[in-house]
């Protein structure tokens, strides 16, 4: 862990967030109490950053220094709220596409995704706060630097960023088993986001229900499992070719 990346006692912590620095995770020990907890738990809510309990050890292993009980990871990513990346693309007279990520946990694949993201034309990611892969210097370097080149989006319930892509009038296209629709018959022409699920669990129940559209990705033969990043790519060229002059 570099130390850079660490935010390091209370005090510290309640300026880093004031100042508008992007941080991905903050880290109490259990128990712990005081008026600037409470503060930084204000906080915290206010700008979606998770809070973790942990155990006294577990801080001393990540540093020695004198942490109050108190240490927060800084993002490499700056996020930004849905909303307002929703009016500054549509502002700009952009047409929606959105990348959603549901329980995927390996950095490299968020990398990849981002990569194929921006090259084609993607203008956001949206994560939730948690059960996600951190977005670390690993992940930036997978994505080629394309985290750096997107709106990132992060938020405390998909379902409720669902809520706020119906209002805005984006589409949610998800992949299902035995959808009737074939990928490349999706209109992508039209505001839309794109829901991608872990490989093992793929997208959870309620946010699949959530969704207006579901498709599959066609393939030869009885061998039906792509890398999500992979398929991440494939849905994301077919949505740049529909909208393509």
């Amino acid at each position: 862990m570099k130390q850079s990346s660490l935010i390091i006692g209370r005090q510290p912590l309640v300026e880093a967030i004031a100042s508008g620095r992007a941080i991905d995770k903050i880290l109490f020990q259990r128990n712990i109490s005081g008026e600037s907890i409470g503060e930084i738990r204000k906080l915290a809510k206010e700008n979606n950053i998770p809070i973790q309990q942990v155990p006294p050890e577990k801080l001393f292993s990540i540093t020695k220094a004198n942490h109050q009980g108190v240490i927060a990871f800084a993002a490499i990513v700056q996020y930004m709220d849905l909303q307002q990346a929703i009016d500054h693309i549509v502002g700009n007279g952009a047409i929606p596409l959105f990348m959603m990520l549901d329980g995927i946990t390996d950095v490299r694949n968020i990398g990849a995704i981002a990569r194929s993201a921006v090259c084609c034309g993607a203008q956001a990611l949206i994560i939730p706060d948690k059960g996600i892969a951190a977005l670390n210097e690993e992940a930036l370097k997978s994505s080629a630097g394309a985290l750096e080149k997107i709106n990132i989006c992060r938020v405390n319930s998909l379902l409720k960023a669902i809520d706020t892509l119906h209002l805005n009038g984006i589409k949610i296209f998800a992949s299902a088993m035995n959808a009737p629709a074939k990928v490349f018959e999706l209109d992508f022409t039209y505001p839309c986001c794109i829901v991608m699920g872990s490989e093992d669990k793929g997208i959870q129940a309620y946010i699949s229900k959530a969704a207006d559209e579901h498709f599959t990705i066609p393939m030869t033969g009885d061998f039906d499992s792509l890398n999500v990043s992979v398929a991440a790519g494939i849905i994301l060229y077919e949505a740049m070719k529909k909208r393509m002059p």
